[in-house]
């Protein structure tokens, strides 16, 4: 990997626009397309071009964090492959199996289906129709449970939350640190959490650690509460706290707010899943960084496989690093850095180990 994950593209202010009034249009469980990308044209393989639906987890194309990075890259295969594309967004997590249903009846190749959650009803779709192509992001296949035509695009969340945390303990001046997240009852949030947790106590013991997670709720609104989020940070920086980590869609999103809020305090916040200082631009003074996963080329690089007749089943690992700290560059010096692409260059090689489990205990 290298010294940090470079800045992704994102989309351009006119699909912003077009996907903003779409949202504002489409209903909870209505298929949404995507006008056709410029040009249209077909990409470089000469594949077939393909219908790719995608099912978000609980939580919208446009919330700034995992949804949204997985959607951009169908958006992705659309505008290099020439793919027609649509999406459902998930309101209530009891309409997992049937959002998935609108693409198997509508004949789709690609069904794409986004978070831990929704991986039950994944596996259950994939074996029901196995002349569909299937991609679970963020949902690992057991042994026993592989099928041909079902891909588990997965990410070591604890890799990159364990850089986060020790790039929070070498920053920090008050010597204590916060973390704001969705449940832990979920694999990926509870690895980012502990990651972090795992990071800041082998940078520096001393450091006083302040997690909390969202499990007090449904899964329907753990993601989705930014109030919560807010609230949760602003109570951790009056505890003294001056760099909080949010994760979770826009429950963490609100903890970045909080951050925002309070920026002439000297606060800072940490993003996650994608470079979020390109997508909470409210909080852009205030972000150190993010702790990423490169959602947006995985989704894409699967889609094309399956275009190219390369589709591999069975778990795929994606990769995670630190998004670029833009305004608070001063902050992190060149020893600093040297820490942290040493530290990145050993967790990737196995030389260090977050000590955090696959799984919650």
């Amino acid at each position: 990997m290298e010294r940090f994950v470079k800045r992704r593209e994102f989309l351009a202010l006119s699909l912003a626009a077009t996907l903003s009034a779409t949202l504002a249009a489409c209903g909870a469980a209505t298929p949404t397309a995507t006008p056709p990308a410029a040009g249209g044209a077909a990409g470089s393989t000469g594949g077939k071009k393909l219908k790719v639906g995608l099912v978000t987890d609980v939580g919208s194309v446009n919330d700034k964090s995992f949804n949204q990075s997985s959607y951009e890259g169908i958006v992705r295969a659309q505008k290099e492959l020439g793919s027609e594309i649509k999406y459902v967004e998930t309101k209530d997590a009891k309409d997992y199996s049937k959002n998935i249903d609108q693409f198997v009846q509508e004949k789709y190749d690609v069904i794409v289906t986004v978070g831990f959650a929704i991986g039950e009803a994944t596996l259950a779709a994939a074996k029901a129709s196995p002349s569909i192509k299937f991609i679970g992001v963020d949902q690992f296949i057991a042994s026993g449970a592989e099928l041909p035509n079902l891909a588990g695009l997965t990410f070591e969340e604890d890799k990159a939350g364990y850089l986060a945390g020790a790039l929070a303990a070498m920053v920090t001046k008050t010597k204590n640190l916060g973390g704001v997240f969705a449940t832990d009852t979920v694999p990926p949030v509870w690895r980012f959490g502990e990651g972090y947790r795992a990071g800041i106590k082998a940078t520096d013991p001393s450091v006083q650690i302040q997690i909390i997670y969202h499990s007090d709720v449904g899964l329907d609104k753990t993601f989705t509460d930014p109030a919560w989020g807010k609230a949760t940070a602003l109570a951790m920086f009056d505890k003294g706290a001056d760099i909080v980590f949010g994760g979770g869609g826009n429950t963490g999103n609100g903890a970045l707010a909080g951050a925002a809020e309070r920026k002439d305090k000297g606060v800072l916040c940490i993003g996650v899943d994608t470079d979020q200082y390109e997508t909470v631009t409210e909080a852009q003074p205030v972000i150190l960084t993010s702790a990423i996963k490169l959602l947006t080329p995985g989704v894409f690089n699967l889609v094309k496989a399956v275009q190219d007749n390369a589709f591999k089943s069975g778990n795929v690992v994606g990769d995670v690093g630190l998004a670029p700290f833009h305004q608070q560059e001063s902050k992190v010096t060149a020893e600093m850095k040297a820490r942290i692409d040493k530290l990145t260059a050993d967790l990737k090689s196995g030389a260090v180990k977050t000590g955090v489990p696959p799984v919650k205990p």
